[in-house]
């Protein structure tokens, strides 16, 4: 089920990231470039009670570039696409539809799915309210059968809203963060598959330059299917990966350093808990670039 873990690389990406606080927007014409890495091990799955089975194991590898504009001291656009490795890793076969994709135990890769994102702040200063929409597109027809494949091809469009509160109460050193979406996903064999995002972040500038971050994150499918009793045609079997209910809850820290042209970032996440889901964790560093498009320079 490495396309259904996929879906929520950008989603951790930008969690890690703490150069821009997501429900804070940059002043006009400032912007960044970033690359970042990951790597998540898929070490078992969560089925529908909750247990946890060690098989189906798989590793992915990915690279994600992004690009994020403030054309206004209110609104901020990015866009962003991933290129994603994808392995199978046990020695045994998968549990049901052991495909060629998976037998073969190499390497799949490919580029997934086109992000497009923009936010708009209602509410600045020491607390902040940003909503957002979000809109992905497969970049082309990729395989989605399997477990080492790189997606799920499906299109959706992701409605949210960020708030922010610095805590200077306590210190001047901590905020507290919260995020809530809502993705209308492509409708394939007639099966529901919206979902609900929520996290929460606490970060602590630690220096001038440092920062650290916890985070947690929970995913809610509203419909999908349930492993394995849902499974009742091949058409579904066929097609299970990308259509289950994945629910889940992941925890885990982030860190960054800032430099005057460059920032630094990194996390780790573990899947603590889930249903329909992976067991595994995921680890993210990347670097962002900075830049700033004066008055005199902007159309």
């Amino acid at each position: 089920m490495t396309a259904r873990a996929l879906v929520i690389l950008p989603i951790l990406l930008l969690a890690a990231r703490p150069v821009r606080a997501q429900a804070w927007v940059a002043p006009a014409g400032m912007g960044s470039i970033s690359v970042a890495g990951q790597r998540i091990a898929n070490t078992g799955h969560f089925i529908d009670d909750g247990g946890r089975l060690e098989v189906g194991l798989s590793t992915d590898a990915s690279l994600y570039f992004e690009g994020e504009y403030a054309v206004t001291d209110r609104l901020s656009v990015s866009a962003g696409l991933p290129y994603v490795l994808a392995r199978y890793t046990s020695p045994e076969p998968t549990p049901i539809n052991f495909l060629p994709v998976d037998s073969c135990r190499c390497w799949h890769g490919g580029w997934q799915d086109f992000g497009v994102r923009a936010r708009y702040n209602l509410i600045g200063g020491g607390f902040a309210l940003t909503p957002s929409v979000a809109f992905g597109v497969p970049s082309h027809a990729y395989n989605y059968r399997g477990e080492a494949v790189i997606g799920r091809q499906l299109k959706e469009v992701r409605f949210g809203v960020d708030a922010g509160q610095r805590l200077d109460a306590l210190s001047s050193r901590l905020s507290l963060q919260g995020s809530y979406s809502y993705a209308l996903v492509e409708r394939t064999l007639d099966v529901a598959n919206n979902r609900s995002n929520a996290g929460v972040e606490v970060a602590v500038a630690v220096t001038r330059r440092l920062s650290a971050r916890w985070l947690s994150s929970w995913q809610r499918t509203h419909g999908g299917l349930r492993f394995p009793q849902d499974l009742s045609t091949d058409d579904l079997i066929t097609q299970h990966d990308r259509l289950l209910r994945d629910d889940y809850w992941h925890t885990g820290f982030g860190a960054s350093y800032s430099l005057p042209q460059l920032d630094f970032f990194a996390s780790y996440i573990a899947y603590a808990r889930g249903t329909n889901s992976h067991a595994g964790r995921v680890i993210t560093a990347g670097i962002s670039w900075p830049f700033e498009i004066t008055r005199a320079n902007r159309p």
